[in-house]
C-alpha cells in the first residue's frame, strides 16, 4: 500500500477486505470531533462565492493578521509556491509533511534534508527554508524567536522562510502570524486539522500583499466554494468552541499516550492531535492493526507509526484490545 499520506481509508478497506464503516481511522492527525457544522443557508448552494463576505474579517481576527489570502486548502499553496522562486537550494525538515519536498523537487529545486539540529549548519547556503511547526510527524516545536532569527539570516541573503502552521491551532500563541507581513516570510494556516474540517478545503496564506496578489492571480477566482466559505467563517468566529476544544484535545492526547505506553509502545514525539512512535516493528504493527480494522499512518524513513486521536472511549478500548494482541 502507498503510505505517502494518511486518510486513504477506502484504499485500506479494499486492500484488507474490511467494510469502510467498520474502520477506526487514526491515520490523519485530524481532530475526530471537529467543528459541528450547522445548517447551511440555501443561497450558499445557489450563488457563486463572493469575496466580500465575512470570511476575510473572521480570518483577520482569528489569525491577528491583516494581510492574508483564503485558498482552497494549504495544499493549493504548497503546490504553487515553488514556481515563484528560481531553482535553488531549499531546506526541508526530514521527516516532515511529504508534499513540501515533492512539490519543490518536481519544480526543479535542489532539496537539502534537514533535522532541527542541522538547520543552522546549512542555513547560509539556502534560498528557501521550509519549516512545519509543529512538525508532522515528530511534533517538534520551534520557538518564535528561533524562527525569527532564521528569517533575519535568510533575509540578509535574499532568502525566504516558509512556515507551515497546519497543527498550531491547539496552541496559537506559538504562531508567527502576528509578525506578518514581513518581506520573505510566508505562513500557511489550515482549517483541516484543529477544526476537523479537512473536507471544506479552505486554508490561508499570510504574507506581504504584493505576493498574495500574485498567488491569487495564479489560483484564480472562486477557488473556495460558497458553502466552504460559510462554514469556515462560523468556525473561526466561535471562540467558545475553540477554547473548549483545546482543553478537550489535551486530555484526549494524554489518554492516548498513556494507552500506548501501557501496550509497550513508547512515544518518540507527540502533538496534541497525534503520537509518533519510532520502532523497527512499525510495518508489522501497522499491518496487524489494519487486519483488525484500525488504520494508522506508516512511515518508512524512519520506520515509525503515527497514531491520531480516537473519536471516543469505545474506539480507545478497541485500540487497546487490538494492540494487546500484537505487542509484547
Amino acid at each position: 500500500m502507498d503510505s505517502t499520506h494518511g486518510g486513504q481509508l477506502r484504499h485500506a478497506a479494499e486492500h484488507y477486505q474490511i467494510p469502510l464503516k467498520n474502520w477506526i481511522d487514526l491515520s490523519t492527525g485530524i481532530n475526530p470531533n471537529g467543528y459541528p457544522v450547522s445548517d447551511i443557508p440555501a443561497d450558499c448552494w445557489q450563488r457563486l462565492p463572493e469575496d466580500n463576505d465575512d470570511l476575510l474579517i473572521a480570518a483577520q481576527q482569528y489569525y491577528q493578521a491583516d494581510s492574508l489570502l483564503a485558498i482552497a486548502g494549504t495544499q493549493a499553496a504548497i503546490q504553487s509556491l515553488p514556481q515563484y522562486f528560481p531553482c535553488s537550494k531549499v531546506g526541508i525538515l526530514s521527516p516532515s509533511y511529504y508534499e513540501h519536498k515533492a512539490c519543490w523537487q518536481r519544480a526543479g529545486h535542489e532539496i537539502i534534508p534537514l533535522s532541527p539540529h542541522t538547520i543552522e549548519e546549512h542555513l547560509r547556503q539556502l534560498k528557501v527554508l521550509i519549516i512545519v511547526n509543529p512538525n508532522n510527524p515528530t511534533g517538534h516545536v520551534f520557538s518564535k524567536q528561533q524562527l525569527l532569527d532564521w528569517h533575519k539570516i535568510l533575509q540578509a541573503q535574499n532568502g525566504v522562510l516558509i512556515v507551515d502552521e497546519a497543527f498550531i491551532d491547539t496552541d496559537p500563541k506559538q504562531s508567527l502570524t502576528t509578525y506578518s507581513p514581513r518581506k520573505g516570510l510566508i505562513i500557511l494556516r489550515s482549517i483541516g486539522k484543529f477544526f476537523g474540517l479537512a473536507g471544506v478545503r479552505c486554508g490561508f496564506v499570510v504574507a506581504e500583499s504584493n505576493f498574495l496578489k500574485q498567488l491569487e492571480s495564479t489560483l484564480g477566482i472562486w477557488s473556495i466554494s460558497h458553502p466552504s466559505r460559510y462554514i469556515t467563517t462560523q468556525a473561526l468566529k466561535n471562540f467558545t468552541w475553540q477554547q473548549q476544544t483545546r482543553a478537550a484535545l489535551k486530555q484526549q492526547s494524554r489518554s492516548l499516550q498513556q494507552l500506548l505506553k501501557k501496550q509497550g509502545l513508547m512515544v518518540t514525539g507527540r502533538h496534541v492531535l497525534f503520537q509518533w512512535i519510532k520502532t523497527h516493528r512499525a510495518a508489522e504493527i501497522h499491518h496487524k492493526l489494519a487486519q483488525q480494522g484500525i488504520f494508522t499512518r506508516l512511515f518508512d524513513e524512519p520506520q515509525s507509526l503515527r497514531f491520531g486521536l480516537p473519536k471516543n472511549s469505545d474506539q480507545s478500548l478497541q485500540l487497546a484490545l487490538a494492540l494487546s494482541k500484537i505487542t509484547p
